[in-house]
């Protein structure tokens, strides 16, 4: 009888960035789920029409000698880079006809808080209770030459 025991782990960290009708999803491989190295590694994802990202979560990858492949056994919380956390109550106080949808998906999908994003593209986001807000700014090129 062969081991089950998973024999091969490797971790990742998935950048999500907005898109047309989902996020856009990157993924790199990474030591240890190191959240300063994943904000650094951030500055470097560009999606379609310059998108960034504006959140990331660290994915731990796995598979036992009968495995054909590898599967997820393990992820974090998501860690958003930057943002402003708003409560459904926010959102219905404000009565934005331009947010009717948003109030309707926040209420019909239970979600007391979104995150809204814009250090590129707008993203709003549900805002889940152990998720983490991070200070964050996007480089710019102005920003890489003075770092240089």
């Amino acid at each position: 009888m062969t081991d089950k025991k998973t024999t091969m782990k490797r971790n990742f960290v998935e950048f999500y960035s907005p898109g047309t009708l989902v996020s856009e999803v990157t993924r790199r491989p990474i030591e240890s789920w190191d959240v300063g190295l994943a904000q650094e590694m951030a500055h470097e994802i560009v999606e379609r029409h310059g998108a960034t990202p504006f959140a990331f979560r660290f994915i731990t990858r796995g598979r036992s000698s009968r495995d054909l492949d590898s599967r997820d056994i393990d992820k974090s919380r998501t860690y958003f880079l930057g943002g402003k956390i708003e409560t459904l109550e926010e959102v219905e106080e404000r009565n934005d006809p331009d947010e009717k949808i948003l109030r309707h998906n926040m209420r019909g999908n239970g979600y007391d808080k979104i995150l809204v994003n814009t250090n590129s593209w707008k993203a709003t986001q549900p805002f889940e209770k152990d998720d983490v807000v991070l200070d964050w700014t996007p480089q710019t090129k102005d920003t890489q030459e003075k770092a240089r």
